[in-house]
């Protein structure tokens, strides 16, 4: 039933579920170089994400499959519909919003014959714009880790308000051990940049990542629309592909095959361990 588990004790497992991402946050603020360290961590990021993109994907062309199962034709066409627009929509979007940043930071570039004065003893442009590239990478990504985020927290509500704590509480510990490691996600291209993000900094890129598994858990008993939750998750799924792409091209830069390769492994190893121990509890 749908009352047995009360809303305040909802909005806490919600709470508990987008916590953990703060845990690898402060990573953002060491100062040393360590590139072998920022390499791993930045493939770890990557291995992470390629499992979520593969869980999310397999969740938002679930409906459709079965629909086809069933021989329900014009649903599965709209809900398969649904699924790949999303998709390309999050991915080609974020295209399209990563070049209009890179022409507002071009835009703002002082220039002309005061361009010298206006900027003195200012970092070369190269690494300014490298640091720039790596803060809105980074918010990038705590935008795509807040959209999959959302769709956990749908999860964890609908389960709670349908009674069923038990398996609420396993998706709280799964969603949350992923989260931790999103944390890192987030600031890798910030250290890898050499840049260390502020107290402030790190909290907001937090609160967008982590905030929407609570707003989710929230609004997990109202949501009823199934064609809602495919574009999410598959809006989701479109931003997760354009952040594998770009932190690729940052691994390749490394030159660091064998450990990139490593950490991408042991971040879908992380990945799939983390969910099949939620599957086997809430079997």
């Amino acid at each position: 039933g749908g009352c047995c588990v009360p809303a305040s004790q909802i909005a806490i497992l919600g709470a508990v579920a987008c916590l953990p991402i703060f845990v690898g946050l402060p990573l953002g603020r060491v100062r040393a170089s360590m590139p072998r360290v920022k390499a791993l961590l930045n493939a770890l990021a990557i291995g992470i994400l390629i499992f979520l993109l593969w869980d999310v994907l397999s969740n938002a062309w679930e409906p459709a499959s079965r629909a086809l199962g069933r021989h329900q034709y014009t649903l599965a066409l709209a809900e398969g519909g649904v699924m790949l627009g999303c998709l390309g929509a999050g991915l080609i979007g974020l295209v399209y919003f990563d070049r209009w940043m890179k022409r507002r930071a071009a835009a703002m570039r002082p220039e002309g014959p005061g361009a010298a004065t206006a900027r003195p003893a200012a970092i070369p442009s190269g690494a300014a714009a490298a640091r720039a590239r790596a803060a809105s990478l980074s918010l990038l990504i705590a935008v795509g880790i807040g959209m999959h985020n959302f769709g956990e927290g749908l999860a964890i509500g609908t389960s709670a308000a349908a009674g069923r704590l038990s398996l609420a509480v396993l998706l709280v510990i799964g969603f949350g051990a992923h989260n931790a490691t999103e944390g890192f996600g987030i600031v890798a291209p910030l250290s890898a940049a050499g840049e260390r993000a502020s107290w402030r900094r790190l909290g907001l890129l937090g609160l967008i990542g982590g905030g929407p598994t609570f707003v989710g858990t929230l609004l997990g008993e109202q949501m009823t629309a199934p064609l809602l939750g495919i574009a999410f998750l598959a809006l989701a799924a479109g931003s997760i592909l354009y952040v594998v792409i770009e932190l690729l091209a940052v691994a390749r830069a490394t030159k660091l095959k064998e450990l990139v390769a490593w950490g991408i492994l042991l971040g879908l190893v992380l990945g799939f361990v983390t969910d099949a121990i939620v599957s086997a509890a809430g079997a």
